[in-house]
């Protein structure tokens, strides 16, 4: 939490830039020899040299840890006893400018921190007895009934329970438009509320609220945790006790002791250390304006290197929501106009999640409500009675339209659509197999590209679904995925992650539902919808797409690669920079100053070539 509030309180960074500024100026004025009663290098030694002496003292006597910061320390101490104050002025000036220059790109690559903290809501108004009291965001509890008004941010998660609004949730969903609210429907904290006023029950408070689960993924992406980043850490320590034997080793054989001081200026690790976490982070920050949130670190390591992604079907490639897809008459003397509209009617005061989805259907595709039934009765386990206009329909399973006497049903025109993984709604009309009613969860539009586009990536797609292997037979064919797995359990999607792995197939998983949340831990990379997925797979996983948008998936495995072919380049460069100035630093053709200049400016090489991350994309 530190680190976040350092990035956010830019006090820090202003102080740095003013230091950066003073000791770059007294360095010139060292250059220009401008008449002072001391060099002006010592104020570069003393703002920027003294901070790295310190960190490298405390790191030494608290964790004996031995890293860049004891090299560089022990090159400006040693630059400073032969009298070399201009060298060991630019050493600290130019660490803390690469260390700057890291700091804005962590800071511009959480960018997305800063403002979905400005966007928590600070504070709420509770209805007591009638009455509006305006209480700190953080002590609304489970059950309060609160009141936003227009222009407001929802404080926290809930149901409207009176009034009728339009509510701006970009923040969330990246919706562009505002989406109509009224009674019975959710809200999430963090979003903003346009025209009405409205009450509200709330349901997850705190800690649990939407906005507060954004902002625990963004925090959580540390860079620190990358594998990579011990890689080069370990190197470092090497490269440490390396570069102080041969300036010893130097100082003995040529018995000059500036060689021996411009090999510790030359071979401080800082590229090593700086560059690869700084990389990780453009990376991060470049996903996130895409809509991607990292949990972990190392995710995007280890997604450079699957071979494989396993996508959960209801929710991932699809929209999770049921639609009619047919609508299918059994009776010549009735049309299946009007045999929707009876349907429709008849489900009106239906609470069946099928039910509502006729009625939802059938109002988009004609632009009009079905109309009441007179009568309603609901059939638990089976489906619903009602009088419409007179008629009896009834609306239900095959077992519920046979129970009431209706045997003719032609079972035949609903096989095509089982096949495919549709539910199956039978109508009876006045003691009639009148037709049938298909639904289905719909492909999203942009899947069949997106799977087209990992396919590109050298990268094998596998359909992983609970449905039977007719159906997802159905979708892989529609979709171009050639292997499939159907009749999944949560244990069998384990068991399968775990057979690739051992086949040494590095797998992702990306899924939405609880029953994915132990394959999208077990996977080398979880990838979840943030959206429309459950909190529990959220949080099982390591990267959430905040906005479910699938098409996004090709251009987060690109860009993983590309991290890790950027991290290659930069440690190939600052390792080869490092050897080649310590060769001249012991031949002599080097010395501290220009090794200083050498050395740094190799450094802030690659952090520049990270922070190109930050607006990659292929094309």
């Amino acid at each position: 939490m530190d680190k976040l509030e350092k990035i956010l309180n830019w006090g820090g960074t202003k102080r740095d830039i003013i230091f950066l500024i003073l000791s770059g100026g007294s360095l010139l004025a060292s250059i220009l020899k401008l008449p002072m009663p001391f060099d002006p290098a010592w104020i570069a030694i003393i703002l920027c040299g003294i901070p790295i002496i310190m960190d490298a003292v405390i790191g030494l006597v608290t964790r004996f840890d031995i890293k860049a910061d004891v090299l560089v320390s022990m090159a400006l101490i040693a630059s400073v006893v032969i009298g070399e104050i201009f060298a060991a002025g630019e050493v600290a000036f130019i660490m803390q400018l690469g260390a700057l220059l890291e700091e804005l790109t962590v800071a511009k690559a959480r960018a997305g921190i800063e403002k979905l903290v400005h966007l928590t809501p600070r504070t709420a108004r509770r209805i007591e007895d009638g009455k509006e009291k305006e209480i700190p965001a953080e002590e609304v509890g489970i059950g309060d009934l609160l009141r936003v008004l227009p222009g407001e941010t929802v404080p926290v998660d809930g149901v409207i329970v009176s009034g009728q609004t339009s509510i701006n949730q970009a923040v969330m969903t990246g919706e562009s438009l505002p989406v109509d609210k009224g009674p019975g429907d959710q809200v999430s904290s963090g979003t903003v509320n346009q025209f009405g006023s409205f009450d509200m029950k709330a349901e997850k408070v705190g800690e649990d609220s939407s906005i507060q689960r954004m902002i625990r993924l963004v925090q959580s992406a540390d860079a620190g945790k990358a594998k990579i980043v011990g890689i080069a850490d370990r190197w470092a320590t090497w490269i440490v006790i390396i570069a102080l034997s041969a300036a010893a080793l130097t100082w003995l054989f040529t018995e000059e002791l500036i060689r021996a001081v411009t090999i510790l200026v030359v071979f401080c690790p800082c590229a090593l250390v700086l560059a690869t976490p700084t990389a990780i982070m453009a990376a991060i920050g470049n996903v996130t304006k895409h809509g991607i949130l990292v949990r972990e670190g190392d995710a995007l390591e280890r997604l450079a290197a699957v071979k494989k992604i396993a996508f959960d079907k209801t929710g991932t490639l699809t929209y999770g929501t049921p639609e009619v897809v047919a609508v299918r008459s059994f009776c010549e003397g009735i049309t299946e106009d009007e045999l929707y509209r009876s349907a429709a009617s008849a489900e009106m005061r239906s609470e069946h999640p099928l039910g509502k989805a006729i009625v939802r259907c059938y109002r988009e595709k004609k632009g009009i409500e079905a109309k009441l039934p007179e009568e309603f009765t609901m059939i638990p386990g089976r489906g619903v009675k009602a009088r419409v206009s007179g008629r009896l329909i009834l609306a239900g399973s095959l077992a519920m339209l046979k129970e009431n006497g209706i045997e003719e049903v032609p079972e035949s025109v609903t096989t095509k659509y089982l096949e495919e993984g549709c539910t199956i709604i039978y109508i009876g009309i006045d003691g009639r197999a009148a037709g049938m009613i298909a639904l289905a969860d719909t492909l999203r539009p942009e899947a069949a590209q997106m799977i087209a586009q990992v396919k590109s990536a050298a990268v094998t797609p596998v359909l992983v679904t609970g449905d039977h292997n007719t159906a997802a037979a159905h979708i892989a064919s529609q979709l171009s995925i050639t292997e499939w797995k159907a009749n999944c359990l949560p244990e069998d999607k384990l068991s399968y992650i775990e057979e690739c792995q051992k086949r040494g197939q590095p797998l992702c998983m990306i899924g939405d539902g609880i029953n994915d949340a132990p394959a999208l831990k077990k996977a080398n990379v979880g990838i979840a919808m943030g959206g429309v997925g459950s909190d529990i797979a959220v949080d099982a996983a390591d990267i959430a797409l905040v906005h479910d948008d699938i098409k996004e998936i090709p251009h987060l495995i690109q860009l993983s690669k590309r991290m890790m072919l950027t991290i290659k380049c930069n440690l190939t460069f600052s390792m080869a920079l490092n050897f080649l100035a310590i060769v001249l630093a012991i031949t002599g053709i080097l010395n501290p100053v220009v090794g200083a200049l050498v050395h740094n400016a190799g450094s802030v090489a690659v952090i520049v070539n990270s922070a190109l991350l930050l607006k990659w994309k292929k094309r």
